[in-house]
Order: structure tokens, then sequence, then C-alpha cells
């Protein structure tokens, strides 16, 4: 019987949901692997470069995807905890830049790692510069239409976010997620993962190198991870039991969430799953389950 806390689906080796989900959830920073996906889409297409310098700036888009350009966050700032629980409105990007001081970089890129949401924040910015459409209409039009994954959109204002599974009691605006925030099923975003890693979505050598991991470090706190590293827009490591997982994990107000493809199974799978709270290695633990290595 399905763990009542938890809305979640599994996808196995056949692209059919096992378990579906039809309720809307947050996906709050698996939408980093959505962004990522859309990139390096741009990338096949011969718009982007993976390797080249942007403009006049110090790094790639590479080094942008896999946290390694040395761009500040702003996660870290007092000010920006301090605004969300006001219940402000969300600093335009001008504002945000300079107030993370984004122009003064953490490290030489790809002299370390550190996560950034400002990077993906750049990232989007490039992917809508390129293709001069916004954010909503590119996942659409090269994503999720072609996947026919039909529940996934960009929350746009708090009443968006009012209408997924937990609600939005603390009318939380989704522009504080500056890189952009999907929301959709369980079963959508086991499926767009699913779909993502048996090559439906990338071409093989793209796939081959969004899959390259960076090692982080080693094993996390209550959580099932082993050894822990990052890929381009992945979280990818070992976990207790299950062997390498490869996907993301997300937290925001309210709920928290955790989608990872298994390949080390017999037949690959993908779990999805999600819940209220703010403890991501609550459903990591819980992928590991439904996922079969429990």
């Amino acid at each position: 019987m399905a763990d009542q806390r938890f809305l979640s689906a599994r996808v196995d080796g056949n692209e059919a949901p096992v378990s579906p989900c039809s309720a809307s959830v947050p996906w709050w920073s698996f939408t980093k692997t959505a962004l990522a996906t859309v990139a390096l889409q741009l990338v096949a297409q011969g718009h982007l470069s993976l390797d080249d310098l942007i403009d006049s700036r110090p790094y790639t888009l590479r080094q942008l995807l896999q946290h390694r350009a040395g761009v500040p966050d702003y996660s870290g700032l007092a000010a920006y905890h301090e605004a969300i629980r006001q219940g402000d409105k969300p600093w335009g990007v001008p504002e945000l830049l300079s107030r993370t001081a984004a122009d003064q970089l953490d490290f030489e890129p790809g002299m370390g790692w550190r996560y950034s949401n400002v990077g993906y924040l750049l990232v989007r910015q490039i992917i809508e510069d390129v293709t001069g459409q916004d954010l909503g209409s590119i996942f659409r039009n090269l994503l999720f239409d072609p996947l026919k994954l039909e529940s996934v959109q960009v929350a746009a204002s708090a009443a968006d976010l009012s209408t997924t599974a937990w609600g939005n009691h603390s009318n939380y605006d989704p522009g504080w997620v500056y890189q952009g925030l999907l929301i959709g099923t369980p079963s959508d975003a086991a499926q767009f993962l699913h779909r993502l890693m048996s090559g439906a979505v990338l071409p093989d050598a793209l796939l081959k190198e969004m899959r390259k991991c960076h090692p982080v470090g080693g094993p996390l706190p209550n959580r099932p991870w082993q050894t822990t590293g990052y890929g381009l827009g992945l979280m990818i490591g070992k976990f207790d039991r299950a062997g390498l997982g490869v996907g993301h994990s997300g937290v925001g107000p309210s709920s928290v969430g955790a989608v990872y493809y298994f390949g080390d199974r017999t037949s690959p799978c993908t779990a999805a799953v999600f819940a209220e709270g703010n403890d991501e290695g609550v459903t990591e633990h819980e992928a590991v389950r439904i996922a079969g290595f429990v």
C-alpha cells in the first residue's frame, strides 16, 4: 500500500507509469534538470556552445550548468530570507545581481564547486536571449509538448502554487525562484527523467556529457547518499542499497521532492517522490524504497 505521506510515481523500462499520480506539485530544483536539458538541446542545434566563453564573461555554459563557474548565490543572504518572511515582492533581477555581487566570482571558473541558483538564472537568460521566447514557451515547445507531458507549466504567481497539492499557505511568490519553477505531476516528473536518461531527448554524446560527474563529497547525514557529485543539471552519486542514482532533489516552502533514475537494476526505473516538509532525505529514502531496493 502506498504511504499516504507521499505523492509519488515510478516508471519502469517500458516507460509506462507503474504508480501514476495526478496531483500537481512544485518541482523545485528538479527544474534545473529541465533547464539544463533545454540548454543542451540548443547546443545540439548549434545555437549554443558548451565550452566557449559566454560573451565577455570568464566562464562557459558547461561551468554554469555544473556549478563550477564561481557565480555567487543568494540563498545565504539574510536580506533574502527576511524579504520572503515579510511577504515582499521579489527583487528585480538587476537588484538581485547587485545584492549578490554576481560579477565578483567566488573562485576562478573550473577551479571549485558551489551550488548557485544565480548561475541557473544566467542560464535562463542565455536560453531566453537565444530563442527570443519566454521560459514557459521554451519548456513547452522544446521539451514537454514533444514528450506529451501535459501537466507541466512554469509557476508565474502565488495563485499558481495555491493549486498544487499542499497549497500555498504562506503566499510564496515563485518569482523568488529566479531560474524558474516548474509545477506538474510526479508522474510527468518521472516520465521526463526516465525518457531523458533512456536517450529519447538528447543525442547520445550530449547525454554522456550531461552525466559526467564532478565529485563533490561523501555520505550525507540522514540521507541515502554514499558519494555525491554533480553533472550538468543532475545530482549524481551512489545510493545506499540502490547503486547509482541520477536526478535531482529540491526543497521550497512547505514541500520537498526527489526524482531519480536508478540504472543499476536489471530493468532501470525512475522514482519521483514529493512530500510536505523540508527534509530532502525523507523523499530520497522513499525514492529508493519505491524503486524496489528496500
